[in-house]
């Protein structure tokens, strides 16, 4: 992990952030067409379909929201279900908080509403302080994408062929593979993780130990929990390291 560490002083700035956010928008575009013709097929709104993109802004929560409308289930247990998906976003932010001492509070809400599973992983692994003109960047460009994608997608999805519209949900999947494989390669910990959360969902759904949907829910939060200690002991060790 010395690749990660090695450059920790240096601030992150307004270009670091564009550059950190460009292949996040181009992941988030393609899936949120998808979103957008789903949203479209299950008999959505135009003006809904977009604010769900703009109000929620959480991928795996829009598509679980609109399966679960589509079931009849009652909107209360929308809210409750995106908010159990969308927990992990605590443990997201509690993980970048050490790294965002001396930002002013009034960015924390701003901030904090931009962390999605993408920018977290790109601030987590670039190395350097992070600023509010880093984040900025890295989290505003890809909400412009997916709302625009979002739009576009309810709009002209119904236009493309078949097989484009049922191949524009891989886009995500592509770009998690892009983020996780770089840093499997330098950080046994990434692996462990990646692992983890992908043994503990399969076992969950193998087993059926909890209702549909938990299943996700519970890996993420596990190895969100798991990586938050094993990066919290990393840097507590290169600190010691540092001061002796």
């Amino acid at each position: 992990m010395a690749n990660r560490s090695s450059n920790t002083t240096t601030t992150l700035g307004l270009k670091d952030g564009l550059l950190a956010a460009f292949p996040v928008v181009i992941g988030y575009f393609p899936v949120a067409m998808a979103f957008g013709l789903l949203a479209r097929n299950t008999h959505v709104s135009l003006a809904d379909t977009a604010l769900f993109s703009l109000v929620v802004f959480a991928g795996a929560s829009q598509f679980m929201a609109l399966e679960l409308v589509s079931a009849g289930v009652s909107a209360g247990s929308v809210i409750l279900a995106t908010f159990l998906l969308n927990s992990r976003h605590m443990l997201m932010s509690a993980s970048l908080s050490p790294r965002l001492n001396g930002i002013k509070r009034r960015w924390l809400a701003v901030l904090a509403f931009g962390v999605t599973d993408e920018s977290f992983t790109v601030a987590s692994l670039t190395a350097g302080r992070l600023s509010v003109p880093f984040m900025l960047a890295l989290q505003l460009l890809p909400y412009l994408a997916w709302s625009a994608g979002t739009v576009t997608g309810f709009l002209l999805g119904t236009v493309l062929p078949a097989a484009v519209q049922s191949s524009l949900g891989i886009g995500l999947y592509a770009l998690f593979t892009a983020l996780l494989v770089p840093e499997i390669r330098k950080s046994l910990d990434a692996l462990f993780l990646a692992g983890l959360a992908g043994m503990l969902y399969l076992a969950v759904r193998r087993f059926e130990l909890l209702p549909a949907g938990w299943s996700l829910i519970v890996a993420v939060l596990a190895a969100s929990a798991a990586g938050l200690v094993l990066l919290n002991d990393d840097e507590s060790a290169r600190s010691g390291g540092h001061g002796e």
